[in-house]
C-alpha cells in the first residue's frame, strides 16, 4: 500500500494512508487472527528490494490497497498473483475507479469520508469487511477453490513452486543471497569453534532482520543444525521474520531441534499443527514418525506396553507420509525398518511387498540428481533389510564417502541397531550387520 500522505488523483485533499492502515487494515487483519507485517518502501528509498520480494512470496496472505493506482502496489500485486493463488485480498476507496485490467477483482471497497478524512466510522466499516474477507480467504484456500489470479484461470496446469513444502536441503540449495555471506557461513561451519562463529554472523544479520535476504537466514538456521547446536536453532527461530517463521520447512526444522533436545512433546505439537494445516507430506509426517520412534526406543525396555503404542504411531506416520508422495523415500525406508523390527508374519510380508517400491524411488531420485549421503545410506539400509550382503557393502562405501554432517551416520547406525536387536531376538545372524555399523560410525 502507499505510505504516509499521498495526493488524491481526483483533486481532493491528500489521503492519509498511515491512518487507514493504523485504524482499519492492521486491526482488521488482527481480528482475522493474523500477524501483520507492513513492507515499508520508505526505509529503502522507494526501492523494491529482494528481501521485500521474498516476504511477499512467502507470506500466507497479502492485502493490497489499490487506491490512487500506485505503481509499486500494482507491481507487487502482479508478483503475488503470479506466485500464490487464493490468498490475496484487494481493497480500494470506492470513489476511485480501478484501471480496466483490475475491475474484475472482487475486492473490498471502503469509504474515505468527507474530504478524505477517513472517520472512525469509516475505519470500523473497513476493519469489519476486511476481517470478513480474510476469514473467507482462509476458508477458500483450505478448500482449494477457484483461484483469485488471472494466471491460474487462463493457463491450464500452471503451477508455481510450492514454497511451503520444499524439503530442507533443497530449500538451502535454492536460496540465493550474497556470495560473501554464503562463504562466511560455510567457513564458520568448518571452524573448530563453529557455533561461536555462526553466533557472530547471527548477531550481525539480526540487527535489522527485515532488511536481510531470507536465504542467508535459512542457511544460518540450517548451519546450526549441521553443527548440532539445537538450542541456537531454537533461539534464532524467535528472531526470524514472521514470513519465514511461518514456512513449513522452518517449522519442521524447529521441531527437529526440539526433538534432539529431548523435548518430544513440543516437537510433536509443532508438527501436528503443520500437518493439520497443510495435510500429510513426507517431511512433516516423517518427522512425526521419528518422534514416536524415539519414544518407542526410550520405552521398549522400561515400559513395553507404551513402547508398542509408540511403535504403532510411528509406523502409521511414516506410512502416511510415504503415501502422500511415493517418490520421497525418507518415510518409506523408515516404515520398512519398523516393519522388520516388529517382525510379525504380516509385517514381514508387508515389508517384502513395499521394499521394491522404496528401492525404485531411491533409484529414480539418484537418476535425477547427483546422489548424496541419504540416497546411499538408504541403499545400505534397503540391502540390509533384503539381506543382500554384497550390495550392502558397496552401499556402505558410497555412504561413508558422502557424509556431510556428523549426525547423519549416527541416524543410519541407530536404525541398523534396531534391525540387529530384532533379528537377534528372532535367532538370525546379525554379525555382518554389526560389522557394517562399526564401519559406518568409525571416526574419520
Amino acid at each position: 500500500m502507499p505510505f504516509g500522505k499521498k495526493r488524491d488523483p481526483k483533486g481532493g485533499p491528500d489521503i492519509d494512508f498511515d491512518r487507514i492502515y493504523d485504524a482499519a487494515i492492521r486491526p482488521g487483519l488482527e481480528d482475522a487472527g493474523m500477524e501483520v507485517v507492513r513492507a515499508d518502501l520508505e526505509r529503502t528509498g522507494g526501492v523494491i528490494h529482494r528481501a521485500m520480494f521474498e516476504r511477499l512470496l512467502l507470506c500466507d496472505y497479502a492485502v493490497a490497497d489499490l487506491t490512487t493506482a500506485n505503481a509499486n502496489v500494482f507491481y507487487e500485486l502482479g508478483v503475488r498473483h503470479a506466485a500464490r493463488p487464493r490468498t490475496t485480498v484487494a481493497v480500494f476507496a470506492d470513489n476511485h475507479e480501478l484501471p480496466f485490467d483490475l475491475k474484475y477483482l472482487r475486492g473490498v471497497p471502503y469509504a474515505l469520508g468527507e474530504r478524505n478524512a477517513f472517520s472512525d466510522a469509516n475505519a470500523q466499516a473497513l476493519r469489519n469487511s476486511l476481517a470478513k474477507a480474510l476469514r473467507t480467504a482462509r476458508e477458500v484456500a483450505v478448500a482449494d477453490a477457484a483461484a483469485d489470479s488471472p494466471l491460474f484461470h487462463v493457463l491450464e496446469g500452471y503451477r508455481p513452486v510450492d514454497l511451503a513444502h520444499l524439503v530442507t536441503d533443497t530449500f538451502r540449495e535454492r536460496a540465493r543471497y550474497s556470495e560473501t555471506l554464503r562463504q562466511r557461513i560455510q567457513a564458520a561451519r568448518r571452524a573448530s569453534a563453529a557455533r561461536n562463529e555462526l553466533q557472530t554472523i547471527e548477531d550481525e544479520l539480526t540487527r535489522d532482520v527485515d532488511a536481510v535476504e531470507l536465504g542467508g537466514l535459512v542457511d544460518l538456521f540450517l548451519s546450526y543444525r549441521a553443527v548440532e547446536a539445537y538450542d541456537a536453532m531454537i533461539a534464532l527461530y524467535e528472531r526470524l521474520p514472521i514470513e519465514l517463521k511461518r514456512t513449513v520447512v522452518i517449522r519442521e526444522q524447529l521441531a527437529f531441534a526440539h526433538n534432539r533436545r529431548k523435548d518430544g512433546a513440543r516437537a510433536l505439537e509443532l508438527l501436528e499443527q503443520v500437518e493439520a494445516e497443510r495435510g500429510p507430506n513426507p517431511e512433516t509426517s516423517g518427522l512425526i514418525g521419528r518422534i514416536h520412534k524415539d519414544r518407542w526406543a526410550d520405552t521398549r525396555q522400561s515400559d513395553p506396553i507404551a513402547a508398542e503404542g509408540h511403535l504403532e504411531a510411528a509406523l502409521e506416520a511414516y506410512l502416511r507420509g510415504y503415501e502422500a508422495d511415493w517418490r520421497d523415500f525418507y518415510p518409506g525406508i523408515n516404515a520398512l525398518t519398523l516393519l522388520d523390527v516388529r517382525g510379525t508374519a504380516e509385517d514381514l510380508a508387508r515389508r517384502d511387498a513395499l521394499l521394491p517400491v522404496v528401492k525404485y524411488a531411491v533409484e529414480r531420485r539418484s537418476a535425477g540428481v547427483k546422489p548424496g549421503y541419504w540416497e546411499h545410506a538408504t541403499e545400505l539400509e534397503l540391502a540390509v533389510l533384503g539381506s543382500d550382503r554384497a550390495r550392502a557393502r558397496k552401499a556402505l562405501g558410497r555412504a561413508v564417502s558422502s557424509i556431510r554432517e556428523s549426525w547423519e551416520p549416527k541416524t543410519t547406525a541407530n536404525n541398523l541397531s534396531f534391525i540387529i536387536d530384532a533379528r537377534r531376538a528372532r535367532g538370525e545372524d546379525v554379525g555382518w550387520i554389526e560389522e557394517l555399523t562399526r564401519e559406518l560410525t568409525k571416526p574419520r
